[in-house]
């Protein structure tokens, strides 16, 4: 019997607090996770064509659908957290273009004549 043994992936929650580099941060996350989820898929195939009882087949290949589908939920966690960001920046963008021409009570100038 062939045992697969691999870490246990766990989901992060961040405290949403933001940085620089978390923008990068996030990238190599979901870069790493689509590799471990590729490698996961070629065993899961590896498994099922290989040798071994049809019961051993099945429990193996349970247990890297089920670890397919912890890191799949954290990616889509990693991405909605990337989209997040990147519409938050998109705001501040915004909201300094919109802000140059408009005058507030700090930087209006009377004039007469």
């Amino acid at each position: 019997m062939t045992t697969i043994q691999g870490p246990t992936p766990s989901l992060q929650t961040s405290s949403g607090s933001s940085s620089g580099s978390t923008g990068n941060d996030i990238s190599s996350q979901i870069s790493r996770l689509t590799t471990k989820i590729t490698k996961l898929t070629q065993q899961l195939k590896d498994v099922t064509s290989g040798s071994g009882s049809a019961e051993e087949k099945q429990k193996q290949a349970e247990l890297i659908q089920t670890q397919i589908k912890l890191l799949q939920a954290q990616l889509a966690q990693l991405q909605r957290q990337q989209a997040e960001e990147s519409q938050q920046k998109q705001a501040q963008q915004q909201s300094k273009a919109e802000g140059v021409n408009s005058p507030t009570a700090s930087n209006q100038i009377d004039i007469y004549i």
